[in-house]
């Protein structure tokens, strides 16, 4: 029989259990640990004890400061933040709604604008579920007062061809001081304040308080439900039955299902989506007018991010994927402000301050720990981060101090960059290097003995017609622009794996068919193999550029 008062000092339960009173009594005593005076309401490390309001101080702070230093984000900058609706991203907005609050000390000057991509179509939601989630999404991006657009990922089938050519590092019109920059803006509100005392001050813009045009505020109007209602009828949606610029129809929300279906693995499918979700951003930002993009990526997911890229191969690029900027793309530079703070620092600012957000299925929600590398890292920094509360930070640490030899994508000589990622490509390939013995097995593979290799008669491309009617000379039933890349279309995959980084190349090889892919994808690849084959032909007529230099100087 048990009885009560017995005690049992040996179970593993009566431990566990008396630990735990000891550190909720221990919490509710301890103060905090910066004003001196009030109860702790939550301990973020071990000593690290708040109140609730000196743990707001100290969450507002870390992010003005990580922005402060860095200078990136210049006074009057259109900058759009990308929301998913989690805790991070909706933690991240709630703090730059607080910076350009008129109250606030220390004012953010920039403009911000919000976007948010819908990936339902990937993750197997129906058309009721995506307008709900995007329902409560539209309320909130309202309430913030900001300007919002939401893309749909099924819009990267109509993206233009553009899209992947490189663009160089435009000089920015404010210039390179930063503190002339701010000086210059405060003039300008003074100015204003002076000659315009009927028009909305500078200060008002900055908060989105001044009043749209009528058009604009009609659209904004318009509910989310209004894009679902047409779809559902079999229509295609147009700008008019939306405020952001998305037309996609069913016959494109199949084409996304078709395309990652085809991709065999889930790792493989998660860094596609990744990708795809980038080259939206990028666009959106393009044609909006926004140089900045602010991602809610937090330490926790930027050291799991860390690992799980060195184990994708793509530890040539750590330093631009996990660094608080990214200026691979050239015009529009990508910043995380909110690297500085662990998922549970969010966590408890969320639930103490009822910062709004909206759960959203990923693609590998309630996948098992082993279903992808993404997930098997995110298990085993999360477990080990329960028994040894310094690892995420030692990971992150570890990050900071990572640096890429050709970090300077706005040089004289622009590198090779990978198709899909934009990243700067290893044109450097060692002998004893695991990339170089991929290249080579690759190279085997592709060849046969000539005894062995089958008489096969001569017809076009893919068992076209002989005539070439049918097809109009077009190869594989596609535009020209996306015809196979050689008269044989087994070299097709191989001649668009030589634009790829290695981490890309695992991602295509894992994929069934290149046709999938979206045509501003493929017109690319046509476009790059196009100009290889002229500067080939050209070669010897170019001058190096050690001779160009001697040229110039004399």
């Amino acid at each position: 029989m048990c009885e009560v008062e017995d005690d049992y000092p040996g179970e593993p339960l009566y431990e566990a259990v008396a630990t735990t009173v000891a550190v909720s009594a221990t919490s509710v005593v301890q103060k905090c640990m910066k004003c001196k005076t009030n109860s702790a309401v939550l301990v973020i490390r071990v000593g690290d004890a708040f109140c609730k309001s000196c743990f707001k101080e100290y969450f507002v702070h870390k992010f003005r400061a990580m922005l402060g230093k860095t200078r990136l984000i210049f006074p009057g900058e259109q900058v759009l933040l990308a929301l998913s609706g989690g805790p991070t991203s909706s933690a991240m907005l709630c703090q730059v709604q607080e910076g350009l609050a008129r109250e606030a000390p220390k004012k953010l000057r920039f403009s911000p604008g919000i976007v948010h991509i819908d990936e339902g179509a990937v993750c197997g939601r129906s058309l009721e579920e995506r307008q709900e989630t995007l329902s409560q999404l539209e309320r909130m991006f309202q309430a913030s007062g900001f300007s919002y657009h939401i893309v749909f990922l099924e819009e990267v089938f109509k993206l233009p061809n553009s899209m992947l050519h490189s663009v160089s590092c435009s000089p920015a019109s404010h210039g390179e001081n930063y503190k002339e920059a701010v000086d210059g803006f405060l003039q300008k509100q003074r100015e204003t304040l002076v000659h315009a005392e009927q028009k909305p001050t500078a200060v008002e813009q900055l908060n989105f308080t001044h009043a749209e045009d009528p058009v604009q505020r009609k659209l904004g109007q318009l509910s989310i439900d209004d894009v679902f209602t047409d779809l559902s009828s079999g229509s295609t949606l147009t700008e008019t039955s939306t405020r952001a610029k998305c037309k996609f129809t069913l016959a494109q929300t199949e084409a996304v299902k078709e395309l990652f279906s085809s991709i065999k693995t889930l790792t493989a499918k998660e860094e596609l989506l990744q990708t795809l979700r980038h080259h939206l951003l990028l666009y959106t930002a393009r044609i909006n007018g926004y140089t900045k993009i602010m991602m809610g990526d937090s330490c926790t997911r930027l050291a799991v991010k860390l690992l799980t890229n060195i184990s994708l191969g793509r530890g040539a690029s750590l330093a631009i994927d996990t660094g608080f900027s990214d200026n691979r793309y050239g015009d529009v530079i990508i910043v995380r402000p909110m690297r500085e703070y662990s998922s549970k620092e969010i966590a408890f600012y969320n639930k103490l301050f009822d910062v709004p957000n909206v759960f959203t299925p990923a693609l590998d929600t309630k996948a098992s720990d082993k279903a992808s590398i993404h997930r098997l890292t995110e298990s085993f920094v999360n477990k080990l981060q329960a028994d040894f509360p310094s690892t995420v930070s030692t990971v992150y640490r570890t990050s900071e101090k990572l640096n890429t030899a050709c970090s300077d994508l706005c040089g004289a000589e622009q590198p090779d960059k990978c198709l899909l990622c934009l990243c700067a490509m290893n044109s450097k390939i060692e002998e004893a290097s695991a990339f170089h013995a991929t290249l080579i097995s690759e190279k085997l593979s592709l060849k046969q003995v000539p005894d062995q290799m089958p008489e096969v008669p001569e017809q076009p491309c893919c068992g076209g017609g002989g005539d070439g009617e049918e097809n109009n000379g077009k190869c594989c039933d596609m535009q020209s622009e996306t015809a196979c890349f050689s008269t044989d279309c087994g070299n097709r995959t191989t001649n668009l794996l030589a634009l790829l980084c290695y981490s890309c190349r695992l991602t295509i090889k894992d994929m069934v068919s290149l046709d999938l892919l979206p045509q501003y994808v493929l017109s690319e690849a046509e476009r790059r193999k196009r100009r290889a084959q002229v500067k080939e032909q050209i070669e010897e007529f170019l001058l190096a550029p050690e001779k160009e230099t001697d040229v110039a100087s004399s």
